[in-house]
């Protein structure tokens, strides 16, 4: 089986100096704690894909991680541990892994800058190849990669039971007969194994679409080709395209691989194929990709992707914090990011779950973090939602280091000249940083002629506390907290206030005096008040965040809570659930922004409209959506025994108001992860289409207990592309599962 050596030809890498230097290793001091430091000699793998390592000691290697489960390598002293745990002076020499879940970091020390250096770039490099391969290259990566794990004896070849072990490994059961079957098709030779030309062989029978054979026949009509014309008509007909003869000419330059069909302007059913893989032909619109969006609205006209807690990585009782928890955050296109302050020891604020016995980080290394890695996924401001528990000289000290480390990018005073009627837009406030967090006064006194005050001014901790549950809240004895100046100067668009009811916020309210609402008092407003709440919001601000009783870091649907027009709904980032699925959805579009623009409806003073009533109005768009879930690619394995075989079926969910909220499942697949056929129609009505989400799960079936998870895709309901369409599937982290998706057919019609 000649697969030595494919990788790296598909990475175009194969003489690269940074790979041979990955597969020679080398020695690094492993940082684990100040007094556990030990070296251990590392090296990329000839499968390009796996990272090993071996201990001087014991001379034991053990594979550590896949190249592929990186999320980042961070030149320096970046990390929590390499802070805590090193000295200054080996700063240029220090690097971290960062992975993907919850996995560690591996912080690391090399024996100079240079070789650092080296092992970043390298890293760098290999990841940034993986990462951008077409969806084809990851399919041949994955299977020779399982061919090469097949291939027991190293001699190059397949025999018949390195074929069933193959099978196994793609996560396909097959029949021996079939195995058999297979094995003689391709076995020309007749040699009793398969080798070169008849892997290929066996490769081509493997990954043949059936489906795909369908669509291409039905409008190849050029000598067995497509032609730019035939091309057009399929697009106009099957995927509703406003599409061109030119852009048809486009498209076959673009993904034609075979240079004698290119040249004759044909698409050959490879091209055919590798275009409806690309991400413009996917099941997100790829106008929506981009910002596209208008940005010149006021802040509180969008919803913005935010984070409760933001600063733990696990639970929030014993969990550790970590500055990496806000990098992931913000990483992940997060707008709201959570500081819980309280006095640290030496003068320095730290940041941790009061009473709990969650680890700490220093407020400074908090805001360093997030100042590096603010705008690397959107350009638009973040808002610092500050929870502060420190005492006047160490809130000097807060507002000292956010001046010093934020600078000009931190909102101090408002945009403009005089006082403000509303907020700013977000084109406005690109690149800013916005405080939120309690203010001495109102914003209208700053500009008021005999304006004076104190320095300090005492306020309940009751008041400032918004994350504490309202049982503990009401025992405690209201201790007076006092609020330095330099602090409260910052808060200029997010002043944080007491809720009082909607009639009180109306009358004695600013734009920029805002509350925050705890899950339970939130979903009670919006599902008793909808209308009133709806207003509130056109003019203010509204936080929700997590009740207090989660202490696993559960999150809530956000859903009712966008319905009813609140923009800050804060969740547990680091919890891998539903929730945060459908947030990553509502926020997939608009450039992964972390805003995405309310509906006309939601921002109007006057709207009547309510999603529980749902009285007529122009928010009123009766739709059928129809779908049907034809087939999957190599969805990945749930259990990673040898025996195990997922049994996959599709669940289908509508997110929205209240009428829209629905559901259904296809029937599931015996044994057959690799290429299952469901070929069933679905259909939803949807009523306000401009807050639905759509939700593909792929589940493991499992009869005696509940299915288990295997990968999903959301997106909302005016993103989908009709026709037929590959969705790509996200595993439990929100990252992309290589090669693994759904082929569906999608067609959104005006209801009766």
């Amino acid at each position: 089986m000649e697969t030595n050596g494919i990788e790296n030809k598909n990475n175009g890498m194969e003489n690269d100096r940074d790979l041979q230097f990955l597969l020679k290793g080398g020695d690094l001091l492993k940082v684990r704690s100040s007094s556990w430091k030990k070296t251990r000699y590392f090296r990329l793998m000839e499968d390009c894909k796996t990272m090993w390592r071996e201990s001087k000691r014991t001379f034991k290697t053990s594979k550590t991680f896949k190249v592929d489960e990186i999320s980042a390598v961070r030149m320096g002293r970046q990390s929590d541990g390499l802070r805590k745990n090193t000295e200054e002076q080996v700063e240029s020499r220090c690097f971290s892994i960062m992975f993907k879940g919850r996995r560690k970091n591996l912080d690391l020390i090399a024996s100079s800058e240079d070789e650092a250096r080296q092992w970043v770039n390298s890293l760098q490099k290999i990841l940034s190849g993986i990462n951008n391969l077409s969806p084809q290259k990851k399919t041949e990566h994955w299977i020779f990669n399982c061919l090469r794990k097949s291939d027991k004896n190293k001699d190059d070849k397949l025999s018949l039971s390195e074929l069933k072990n193959f099978m196994h490994l793609i996560n396909i059961e097959v029949d021996d007969d079939y195995a058999e079957m297979l094995f003689e098709k391709c076995d020309k030779s007749n040699s009793g194994y398969l080798a070169e030309e008849e892997i290929k062989h066996f490769y081509d029978l493997l990954t043949h679409r059936e489906e795909i054979d369908v669509i291409y026949g039905e409008y190849a009509k050029t000598s067995g080709f497509m032609s730019p014309q035939n091309l057009v008509d399929f697009l106009k007909k099957e995927q509703r395209e406003d599409i061109t003869l030119a852009d048809a000419h486009n498209i076959i330059q673009k993904h034609e691989p075979d240079e004698t069909a290119k040249e004759k302007k044909l698409l050959s059913k490879d091209g055919f194929l590798m275009y409806l893989h690309h991400p413009e032909a996917l099941v997100l619109n790829p106008d929506h990709r981009g910002v596209y969006q208008d940005m010149n609205q006021p802040l509180n006209h969008y919803f913005i992707s935010s984070s409760h807690n933001t600063y733990l990585m696990e639970d929030q009782l014993q969990g550790p914090s970590s500055t990496e928890a806000y990098i992931r955050a913000l990483l992940k296109g997060c707008r709201c990011v959570e500081l819980d302050c309280w006095d640290g020891s030496d003068g320095e604020p730290e940041i941790y779950h009061g009473y709990t016995l969650t680890s700490k980080i220093l407020f400074k290394d908090a805001i360093k973090a997030i100042k590096e890695y603010a705008f690397k996924t959107s350009d638009y401001p973040v808002i610092l939602s500050l929870e502060n528990h420190c005492s006047v000289e160490q809130q000097e000290v807060m507002a000292h280091h956010m001046s010093s480390i934020l600078g000009s990018a931190l909102v101090t005073s408002p945009l403009g000249d005089g006082m403000p009627k509303g907020f700013p837009s977000l084109q406005e406030l690109k690149g800013k940083f916005l405080i939120k967090g309690k203010r001495l006064n109102k914003l209208e006194a700053t500009f008021a002629p005999d304006n004076t005050e104190d320095d300090e001014e005492d306020m309940t901790e009751e008041e400032e506390s918004d994350d504490e549950d309202e049982e503990q809240e009401k025992k405690k004895e209201k201790k007076k907290l006092k609020l330095a100046k330099a602090l409260s100067d910052m808060v200029v668009y997010c002043k944080s206030v007491h809720f009082h009811g909607f009639e009180d916020a109306r009358q004695n309210l600013s734009f920029y005096e805002m509350s925050s609402f705890k899950e339970k008092k939130a979903l009670e407003l919006a599902g008793e008040s909808a209308n009133a709440y709806i207003h509130h919001n056109v003019e203010k601000l509204s936080r929700i965040y997590p009740a207090g009783s989660r202490t696993n870091s559960s999150n809530y649907n956000p859903v009712p809570l966008w319905n009813a027009g609140c923009q800050i709904v804060a969740l547990n980032f680091q919890t891998t659930c539903t929730a945060m699925d459908v947030n990553q959805g509502r926020f997939l579009i608009n450039g992964k922004s972390g805003y995405v623009l309310k509906p006309a409806y939601m921002k109007d003073p006057s709207s009547e409209f309510d999603p529980v009533t749902l009285t007529q109005g122009e928010w009123l768009q009766h739709k059928m959506l129809h779908i049907m879930v034809i087939s999957g690619q190599q969805l990945p394995k749930v259990s990673q025994k040898k025996s195990s075989i997922v049994d996959p079926l599709v669940r289908v969910e509508v997110y929205g108001v209240p009428d829209d909220n629905s559901e259904t499942k296809t029937s599931a697949v015996d044994n057959n992860g690799f290429n299952p056929e469901w070929n069933e129609n679905i259909e939803f009505q949807v009523h306000v289409p401009d807050l639905a989400l759509v939700r593909f799960t792929v589940e493991d079936h499992d009869s005696a207990t509940s299915n288990e998870f295997v990968g999903q895709y959301t997106l909302p309901f005016n993103s989908l592309k009709m026709g037929y369409r590959h969705v790509p599937l996200l595993n439990k982290n929100g990252d992309l599962l290589p090669s693994a998706g759904l082929f569906v057919h999608i067609m959104v019609t005006d209801a009766n």
